[in-house]
């Protein structure tokens, strides 16, 4: 991005598999901007971008609790091409892309290709770090619940299945009025064409994290419900400060699971192997989730896709648990 001097890279903000993503400065306003850089020479990496590419340009309208792309940029070597959100299967630009799941670089072979996502910054870091950096606080939680479920109808009304929901994949911005979670991470998303119910749309291909995927993923078919279970993961750490971690990394991460001996073993994976158990809703503490909030969790959690809410259920349901709500003083 330096050589159209568009962006002044500020500091790398975190790196993985999928690429690297820094902060960022836009020459001309001087605002802040998330930059994510991914490889072009690996095939995966690309179907990854295009996913999360087609997904965010999908949105016709912006919702406060879901990122924006600002744009996508594909470099080879020292030439930057925007790629338009209106663009049309037969665009050039975008032909040079798929050359690459077919296994070939773009444009010059001897020069590095890239794609840069240009989206919004969020300051406050991801979903995971910031609650773990603090105490619990009932009001916080029922306010991320209520900004999630929001996301998340919302993106199933534009036809978008996220399929990878996890604190680490929710960001945090600062504002005046508190903490604004956005959905992030839309590589492994699909878009439902046509207008289809996403509820009955079905997936075949297993994907996402271990500790938040839904029983029927594990078997590999499955609708837009699977978010719904995943988000009942979270909600449930959320409250109750459940937390396990990752093997790979040995980072502490929320998320809900069931222990056979020693041995951690994803919700949705236990109920499989045993589709009438009966989860331990509250895990810890009787006190710390009131009956309503406890029923909802089991209602997000139901082993049967059919008997699980669907997120447009969720968003009505969310806003009326007493969870987290500030008690009114009786008038003497």
């Amino acid at each position: 991005m330096a050589a159209e001097a568009k962006y002044s890279i500020v500091r790398e903000v975190g790196r993985g598999s999928y690429g690297v993503v820094y902060e960022a400065v836009a020459s001309q306003t001087r605002s802040k901007v998330a930059v994510k850089r991914m490889h072009c020479n690996v095939p995966e990496n690309v179907e990854l971008a295009l996913q999360e590419f087609w997904a965010l340009q999908n949105v016709q309208k912006r919702h406060e609790n879901v990122i924006q792309l600002e744009e996508c940029v594909l470099q080879s070597g020292q030439v930057f091409q925007p790629i338009s959100r209106h663009y049309r299967k037969s665009d050039h630009h975008l032909l040079l892309i798929e050359t690459c799941l077919k296994g070939r670089r773009c444009m010059d072979p001897r020069a590095a290709c890239f794609l840069w996502f240009v989206m919004e910054f969020c300051d406050g870091g991801n979903m995971n770090e910031y609650l773990l950096s603090r105490g619990p606080d009932a009001q916080l939680n029922n306010s991320f619940m209520q900004q999630l479920s929001g996301a998340v109808a919302f993106l199933h009304r534009n036809q978008i299945v996220h399929r990878d929901l996890k604190s680490d994949n929710i960001l945090i911005s600062h504002s005046p009025g508190g903490p604004v979670v956005k959905v992030a991470d839309f590589g492994l998303s699909k878009v439902c064409q046509g207008k289809v119910n996403v509820n009955q749309h079905r997936f075949s291909s297993a994907c996402g994290s271990n500790f938040y995927m839904a029983p029927e993923v594990w078997e590999g078919h499955y609708t837009a419900k699977a978010d719904i279970f995943a988000l009942g993961i979270i909600f449930w750490a959320m409250v109750e400060r459940i937390t396990f971690r990752d093997g790979d990394t040995q980072k502490e991460l929320l998320g809900t699971y069931i222990c056979q001996g020693k041995e951690l073993i994803p919700v949705g994976e236990a109920l499989l192997e045993n589709p009438s158990m009966k989860l331990q809703i509250p895990l810890k503490n009787k006190k710390s989730i009131p009956d309503d909030l406890c029923r909802l969790l089991h209602d997000m959690l139901a082993f049967n896709p059919k008997e699980r809410l669907d997120a447009f259920q969720l968003e009505v349901r969310i806003r009326r648990i007493s969870y987290g709500k500030k008690r009114q003083r009786s008038g003497s």
